[in-house]
């Protein structure tokens, strides 16, 4: 029923997209200001047992949160004269103060002439510094050369105006000093003037800002199945967040539950998909379903759905419970695994069974020492300590990227290019755990070679060499459109659900702890 709804709300989408007057960039000739949004149904069983569904988008859409067919906000803080439109103003009001000052042509020119009377303070007291040690240097080798020559009482005159010449010096470049100090703090007091109410200002803007947000944050209330209501704050304030994060509450399923409680309509099945052009930093695919965001809704789902059955937390299930753990290699310093797909490497959260417990087990006495690790979904050669010095050896080569580490992925389409390298920053999503983001000012340098190995009619075969060791690195730069834009098979953050994720180590090379010999172990894809 929830498919259903979406493909019907979809029709819709592409029939109104002009009436709509919000470019999602779903055209070939995508512009830079296109914005793809979520979109949510919820399908609901009124009183008399009748089925329907609702629907509802993420955020604001052409400016406003109000449209035909699409529930309202929880808080409309768009409405004529609302609050937080006045206090945008106020806060719109000290930005334009803030901006005219910092581009005020007066404080511009008294910056730059400060940083040039520092340049020319600078070269006349280095100068005078420089004709110092000279001097000085010229007095010392007068001292050696005349003291020979000059009787007791003319060397003591002598040296005696040797002092005066030093004091002179060091005067000279006291007073020189002392100029430039006393120039430059008249131009800094000009710019601290400036500067003071600048800093004002944006003292202003940013207590403003907080007491705007914190108003704010009271004003959205959720309700659950029992009338309880609570607001923002309150059920952030319950989690590690302390506060809620930036457009919580803005989402569509805490819309769309929000609406069906308030008008007596019970929620059956809910479903969201993304509508558009992918953001540039995050992996969403036109019409593809996305579960709610970890960060801003899970907390406020948690209230809202209190006593309502739902389906088992996948989450919760372990899906490599009877998967084999092969022995691929073991000596006494080390063992190495292949790893199945859904098995941890080690103990997680809801999950004990791993890679770790497992080995913990069948050694009995010795305790595994995980040197690195692979993501849940992936398969493939991990090798595991077994003892201290093994343990730092082997992990002071994957610190120093000694390591050659090969993966092999079947990418979800094809792709023109035969080879290359990707060179995309990334850093967690605060809002969404697990999932990563691109991101050019915070991330971290994140580098892959790859090269395709097979070509198929829909898929592509590559060989993945990670040059850095970045979470879900492989899986990102796969299915950002600025790296291969094929996402790996089977992969349910950035691309499609299937069997399995079909992502592989399959080649581990390093040097023994003990021997120093080169080692090579290979492992072949089931893929």
């Amino acid at each position: 029923m929830a498919e259903i709804a979406a493909t019907e709300l979809q029709d819709y989408l592409e029939k109104k997209s002009e009436e709509l007057d919000h470019n999602f960039g779903t055209t070939e000739n995508k512009e830079d200001t296109a914005i793809g949004k979520m979109f949510g149904i919820l399908v609901i069983e009124d009183t008399n047992g009748k089925l329907g569904y609702l629907s509802a988008f993420s955020g604001k859409m052409a400016g406003t949160n109000n449209h035909i067919k699409f529930v309202p906000p929880v808080f409309d803080m768009l409405t004529d004269n609302s609050f937080f439109l006045q206090g945008e103003k106020i806060l719109s009001s000290i930005n334009r103060q803030v901006k005219e000052l910092e581009k005020n042509e007066t404080y511009i020119n008294l910056k730059q002439e400060f940083e040039e009377l520092s340049k020319q303070s600078d070269e006349e007291i280095s100068t005078s510094k420089k004709e110092l040690k000279a001097n000085k240097a010229d007095r010392k080798e007068l001292r050696k050369t005349q003291k020979p020559l000059l009787t007791e009482e003319e060397y003591s005159a002598f040296e005696a105006d040797l002092i005066k010449q030093s004091l002179r010096d060091k005067h000279i470049l006291n007073v020189l000093s002392g100029k430039w100090d006393e120039r430059l703090a008249g131009k800094q007091s000009q710019i601290n003037e400036f500067e003071d109410t600048i800093n004002a200002l944006k003292k202003e803007r940013k207590e403003k800002s907080a007491a705007l947000q914190q108003q704010l944050f009271e004003q959205y209330t959720f309700l659950n199945k029992h009338g309880v209501e609570k607001s923002l704050y309150t059920i952030f304030s319950e989690t590690v967040f302390g506060k809620p994060p930036v457009a919580a509450g803005e989402c569509a399923t805490p819309k769309l539950l929000q609406y069906a409680f308030l008008n007596g309509l019970k929620p059956i099945a809910m479903a969201e998909f993304w509508w558009g052009a992918s953001p540039k930093s995050d992996i969403r695919k036109h019409k593809q379903f996305y579960p709610a965001c970890t960060g801003r809704c899970k907390p406020i789902l948690k209230h809202m759905l209190e006593d309502i059955p739902t389906d088992e937390d996948p989450l919760l299930h372990n899906p490599g419970e009877n998967k084999e753990l092969e022995t691929v290699y073991e000596d006494d310093s080390f063992i190495i695994v292949n790893k199945p797909a859904e098995l941890l490497s080690v103990p997680g959260i809801n999950i004990k069974d791993s890679v770790y417990t497992r080995l913990k087990v069948t050694f009995k006495t010795i305790e595994p020492l995980i040197i690195h690790r692979l993501d849940m979904a992936t398969s493939g050669l991990l090798v595991v300590a077994k003892t201290k010095e093994a343990h730092k050896h082997i992990q002071m080569q994957f610190l120093k990227r000694t390591v050659n580490k090969r993966y092999t992925a079947l990418l979800s389409k094809p792709i023109e290019e035969n080879e290359g390298e990707i060179n995309l920053p990334l850093r967690g999503d605060i809002d969404d755990r697990p999932r990563q983001l691109v991101c050019f000012e915070h991330g971290k340098k994140a580098i892959t070679k790859w090269k395709v190995v097979e070509r198929n009619e829909n898929t592509a075969k590559v060989h993945f060499w990670p040059l850095t060791g970045r979470t879900h690195q492989l899986r990102m730069h796969a299915a950002h459109e600025m790296g291969l834009n094929a996402p790996i098979v089977g992969d349910d953050l950035y691309g499609t659900n299937d069997s399995r994720l079909h992502l592989h180590a399959a080649f581990l090379s390093f040097v023994h702890p003990v021997t120093k010999k080169l080692l090579k172990f290979e492992v072949k894809e089931e893929f």
